[in-house]
């Protein structure tokens, strides 16, 4: 990812919880907060009620390759939170990309 990084911690992920703005889809809810920097983090969160550890790995690693082919339309300095609902599961990658952008768009973080 060229300007971004990952949320680690568990206190940065309640503290946009929060204090973040949200938007909800049919598949994901993203939490998003301006913080004035240059770089953009990025975390992603899937229950473990949602299925085995392959399973929940799989839809990571297509929810953070839709945010590197896209990573250009973001604006900069945004902390963003991409939970996975019950339905994003199983949702091929088309869709769980589409619904990331419209869910950005909501908030406001497209440019």
């Amino acid at each position: 990812m060229e300007f971004s990084a990952s949320l680690k911690e568990n206190f940065e992920f309640r503290r946009l919880y929060a204090k973040g703005r949200s938007a909800a889809g049919r598949e994901l809810v993203l939490y998003a907060r301006r913080r004035g920097r240059d770089t953009n983090r990025l975390g992603v969160t899937v229950s473990a009620k949602l299925g085995c550890a392959v399973r929940r790995n799989r839809v990571r690693r297509r929810l953070r390759e839709a945010y590197r082919l896209n990573e250009s339309r973001f604006v900069r300095g945004v902390d963003m939170v991409i939970v996975v609902r019950g339905r994003g599961m199983d949702a091929p990658y088309r869709v769980l990309e589409r619904e990331l952008l419209a869910l950005a768009e909501k908030l406001g973080i497209l440019a």
